[in-house]
């Protein structure tokens, strides 16, 4: 009995450290079980919120595309260009007329009167570099008495106008600020019909009143087109495109995917006046040389050629005895351009760079986007035969 009492005891007493360590494994034998099965249903769900996080990954990833890219790097330099002109306002006097029109309508002629009037109007245009120099449209600033340049950021600058090329539509505005971000400017020589285009600008801005300029996308849709002048104004060698251009976008950039300025909208051919898809602009490999004349000589200088035209219709060919087409050369200027390049009065212009000239519009597209210095190789006909001659444009006197 003394024995079954000890044995009992020694068993009931405090485990040993052999039994501690037993209990304690298969605690955590309990603990890690329970938890890989918790793990397990978590690292199930893990693949699904991986191949959920790849996916936004790649969706995000499409939406940063070349033309969003293109957009941020030049919407901060699109600039509204907001002018002020005066207008001659005529009309009746209403004053006077109740006055006098009751009783002396038949005898005195009806009063009226004249007064200025201030008319406000928005375009676009693209800051071109760090110290300044804003291109816009010259139909947006001519005739402005005061040019209020507004940045995206909402800064006022006010805008001196520095230079202008009226046959190309082009003026060059400088404005003084600190930090102005400008666009890069492209090669519009290395064009591909198809390519992306992208047009940015400030539409219909008196509508809207908002400085952020919007984006519309599309493509070169072709390459050196030409328009017959009209009031004095010489397109040529104008890029296309089908990027929505409407109102208030005259003046404002287009740029490639690249990010870089391309070319400047100047119009479209619109029935609605709206767009229809086929807008241009005036390449930006032109405006880069009235740029450098602006900053060497400040301003855009009057070209001076020293010589007219007319047309070779029939009954004119047929009288000089020439073949019809070309240009027939009316009046040379002495010690001018023209006649220290040896051309002369009935000389018929049948190329100028190589380009075929089949009328005086030929020929006024050809010399219409001229600045100082450029030479022209011409080729004419003569009684006595065809001559090459080199013409250099000179500044007016």
């Amino acid at each position: 009995m003394r024995r079954t009492v000890e044995f009992n005891r020694r068993h009931s007493a405090a485990p040993g450290p052999m039994t501690v360590s037993l209990l304690i494994f298969l605690g955590a034998l309990v603990f890690l079980g329970s938890g890989r099965m918790g793990s397990g249903l978590s690292v199930a769900a893990e693949p699904e919120k991986a191949a959920a996080r790849s996916l936004n990954e790649s969706v995000t990833l499409s939406r940063q595309s070349a033309i969003v890219t293109a957009a941020r790097k030049v919407s901060p330099s699109v600039v509204s260009i907001g002018v002020v002109t005066t207008r001659i306002v005529r009309g009746r006097n209403p004053r006077y007329d109740d006055l006098f029109d009751s009783f002396f309508r038949d005898f005195l002629p009806p009063v009226y009167y004249k007064r200025r009037e201030a008319v406000p109007d928005v375009g676009s245009g693209v800051i071109v570099s760090d110290d300044g120099y804003v291109v816009t449209n010259n139909h947006v600033v001519q005739g402005a008495e005061s040019i209020t340049v507004v940045t995206p950021d909402g800064r006022k600058l006010d805008g001196k106008l520095v230079g202008v090329h009226e046959s190309s539509d082009i003026a060059i505005i400088m404005v003084e600020g600190e930090d102005l971000p400008y666009a890069p400017l492209g090669d519009s020589d290395d064009l591909m019909v198809g390519e992306w285009a992208i047009a940015i600008g400030n539409p219909f801005g008196n509508l809207i009143e908002d400085a952020q300029p919007s984006v519309t996308v599309g493509v070169i849709s072709a390459r050196k087109r030409s328009f017959r002048p009209t009031g004095g104004q010489v397109f040529d060698d104008m890029i296309q495109t089908d990027a929505a251009i409407n109102p208030g976008n005259s003046g404002g950039p287009l740029v490639n995917a690249a990010g870089e300025v391309i070319g400047i909208n100047t119009f479209i051919f619109t029935r609605s006046g709206g767009s229809l898809g086929i807008g241009f602009a005036i390449p930006i490999n032109r405006i880069k040389k009235m740029l450098a004349e602006v900053r060497e000589y400040g301003g855009i200088r009057e070209v001076w050629l020293g010589f007219k035209i007319f047309e070779v219709d029939k009954e004119t060919a047929r009288a000089l005895g020439l073949p019809a087409g070309g240009a027939v050369v009316g009046k040379v200027e002495i010690d001018g351009p023209a006649d220290d390049a040896g051309i002369r009065p009935g000389d018929v212009i049948t190329r100028i760079n190589s380009r075929v000239v089949k009328n005086t519009d030929d020929a006024l597209r050809a010399f219409g986007s001229v600045l100082v210095g450029e030479t022209f190789s011409i080729d004419v006909l003569r009684k006595d035969g065809e001559l090459r001659l080199e013409l250099i444009a000179a500044e007016m006197k």
